[in-house]
């Protein structure tokens, strides 16, 4: 492998395939110049166009088929690029090599996606989002294909499409679109109940984060670490954002894909541009194999956690987000991602699902991207050189030397050859397997509600109320009294307190038993333990005519310092006078700025307040407050809070303003301020 040359960086691998059109002349794909692009080629000015017009052939064709089939589920996405450096060598598990020392640094391609919607739909559903990390490695492609949540609905992967097809739209009327609020979902759930632990997380507000930047990623799955020595110890993998993981609550995330369908992928995008790299730190839960069976619960079951308190996660890397891409379709929309694309020191486990993934994605790549070529679009490409006898099919790149493309051969010297371990050649996990033949499930994946009940357990008293209003949510939208019933009796085996609220919610009697034995908690599922900080928080700054410019600009340079980001709005765009004659350029008017689209409020006014910037003022206030914002006020926008608001957490008011910036950068790291007892079915 020694004469292998390897790219330090995937732009130089992906730079022969930018072009950049600037200067350059028309040609048809063939590189032939064109000499018109106005007008087709007609027998005469008013007569027909003619069969042999090539280039309009050529430029229509390609127009008829700029549509790639969009993927059944996770189709609507935002992909990113960086670079992930290792924390230390982790020889003494994995033979990964890009995981072999300290500081080795590797570029990464990753994809969020919503799971449900379609291409077209919003980006704040309550929904799972995916989170698939491509490492673009010296020893190959290597694709962690997850999610923001770390269990799922299914244990065997013969039930996936039972699953999508009663989560998509109805087949009848094709809707609703990117909800679970209908009765084919809930009427799955009731009928599969080893789903009860998946839908307490898409239930919870991790299904409506903040920001992709502030979520948490998981393999999923459980599989192998291998040493050099062949030893093995299974693993979970996890991203952790470094900005911590929040999320919005449902009437903000209902009025955001109204306001800003494409919230979360602007709020990447926008990130990246302003040099505010997302962050997350890769860690893995590692245990041995001999120990497989020492806990309550499957290792292998992809509906059950790993506790964090009973198996740490221990921190390997660092992945930094810092590209956007250069075009949508060709990266975004073409990357395939494969839980199979794996490397030496990184292997399998005989977890049911993920078996099934093994197979079901290759098979979608071949009708999404065209054929078997996909691995040579140049999103998928690897880094390293790639040799085999595989030939033609749809958009082959590759023009194949030589007339064999066989294994074994000796008209070229049994070339291209494989590759012992110790050259890097990919060996399989040798585990002993012995059973017979048959289609069942190992009893320990029968317990469903365990760990459902731990979820609960776990959550902090708002999170709580939220989980409660979710379920009376989307059962509402249930038209089935029947299914609505199932799916009650059924979460009186998780809590009987969140059963009976949704009851109670939904006007039906309580369920006369259920309950659960299970008083275990994991302090790590809540997001109150999460990290808060005020980086890269957005602040809307309402100022009118005449504000106080010396002060508003020392609270705004402190927001500045605290790394968060400030927009000022007012009736107009332009400039807003301050009452020293001085102006502040406005980036927002209250027809466009609204309160959902930013973390907090820091009301100014001006001694030229009048009635129209009152009434929106306030209206935008009111909202952030409903949402548990943080809130700041001085000067005449003190006025436009209540005696109620001024005396409730998270909002600051000070005649001091020495001591304002301070405590508003505070109430801005905290994120929400659920002590306000503001408990709506909002």
């Amino acid at each position: 492998m020694s004469d292998h040359h390897y790219s330090n960086s995937k732009d130089e691998q992906l730079e022969q395939f930018r072009s950049d059109d600037k200067g350059k002349k028309l040609t048809t794909n063939q590189g032939l110049r064109v000499s018109e692009d106005e007008f087709s080629l007609k027998a005469g000015e008013r007569g027909p166009t003619l069969m042999e017009d090539f280039h309009f052939r050529e430029k229509m064709t390609h127009f008829d088929h700029e549509r790639i089939p969009e993927r059944i589920v996770h189709a609507r996405g935002v992909g990113v690029h960086g670079e992930f450096e290792a924390y230390e060598s982790m020889e003494e598990y994995t033979k990964a090599d890009f995981l072999s020392k300290k500081g080795k640094k590797t570029p990464v391609f990753v994809r969020f996606s919503t799971v449900q919607g379609s291409r077209g739909s919003a980006d704040v559903p309550r929904d799972a989002r995916g989170f698939a990390t491509k490492f673009y490695t010296e020893e190959g492609n290597y694709d962690l294909v997850g999610n923001n949540m770390p269990v799922f609905f299914i244990q065997d992967g013969i039930k996936f499409p039972d699953f999508v097809h009663a989560v998509k739209p109805e087949p009848h009327n094709d809707v609703p679109q990117a909800a679970t609020a209908h009765d084919t979902f809930w009427d799955f759930v009731a009928n599969n109940q080893e789903s009860a632990h998946m839908v307490m997380w898409a239930m919870s507000d991790r299904a409506i984060p903040r920001s992709l930047r502030m979520m948490e990623g998981f393999g999923v799955h459980t599989f192998r670490f291998v040493n050099a020595e062949g030893k093995s110890h299974f693993v979970k993998f996890h991203w952790k954002p470094v900005l911590g993981t929040h999320s919005v609550v449902w009437d903000e995330a209902q009025k955001l894909n109204g306001k800003n369908p494409d919230f979360h992928r602007v709020d990447l995008y926008e990130a990246i541009e302003n040099g505010d790299y997302p962050e997350f730190e890769l860690g893995v839960q590692i245990i041995p194999e001999e120990e497989e069976f020492r806990f309550d619960f499957d290792i292998l079951d992809p509906t059950k956690i790993w506790p964090e308190e009973d198996v740490p996660v221990k921190l390997i890397g660092k992945m930094t987000l810092n590209r956007n891409v250069d075009n949508f379709f060709a990266e975004t929309e073409q990357v395939a991602f494969h839980p199979g694309h794996v490397v030496p020191g990184i292997d399998f486990s005989n977890d049911p699902l993920l078996q099934g993934r093994l197979f079901s994605y290759t098979d979608t790549q071949l009708i999404r991207l065209g054929g078997p070529n996909f691995h040579e679009l140049p999103i998928n490409r690897p880094v390293c050189p790639f040799h085999n006898n595989q030939r033609d099919g749809y958009g082959r790149q590759t023009i194949n030397k030589g007339q064999v493309s066989y294994h074994k051969n000796s008209l070229a010297d049994n070339t291209p050859e494989t590759s012992t371990p110790e050259e890097g050649g990919y060996v399989h996990y040798h585990e002993k397997v012995d059973g017979r033949k048959i289609q069942a499930r190992s009893d320990s994946f029968k317990d469903h509600f365990s760990q459902a009940t731990l979820f609960w357990n776990s959550m902090s008293d708002p999170e709580k109320e939220h989980i409660k209003q979710a379920f009376s949510f989307e059962l509402t939208k249930v038209e089935s009294e029947s299914v609505r019933r199932q799916v009650v009796d059924m979460f009186a085996n998780v809590s009987m307190e969140l059963a009976q609220a949704i009851s109670a919610n939904l006007g039906i009697e309580p369920p006369e038993q259920g309950g659960s034995t299970v008083t275990k908690s994991s302090p790590a599922l809540s997001q109150e333990n999460s990290p808060k900080k005020p980086d890269t928080r957005k602040v809307a700054v309402l100022i009118a005519e005449g504000f106080a410019k010396k002060e508003v600009e020392g609270v705004l340079e402190g927001l500045e310092k605290a790394d968060a980001d400030t927009d000022v709005i007012a009736k107009t765009l332009g400039k807003v006078k301050s009452d020293d004659g001085g102006e502040l350029e406005v980036d927002d008017t209250f027809y466009s700025a609204e309160s959902v689209l930013y973390d907090a409020v820091y009301v100014v006014g001006g001694k030229n307040t009048d009635s129209k910037f009152r009434k929106e003022a306030e209206y935008f206030v009111n909202e952030a407050y409903s949402h548990y914002k943080p809130i700041g006020a001085t000067h005449e926008g003190k006025d436009l809070l209540t005696v109620d608001m001024k005396e409730s957490s998270g909002v600051v008011v000070s005649e001091d303003m020495k001591n304002f910036g301070k405590d508003f950068v505070k109430a801005l790291a905290a994120h929400r301020h659920w002590d306000r007892k503001f408990y709506s079915f909002n």
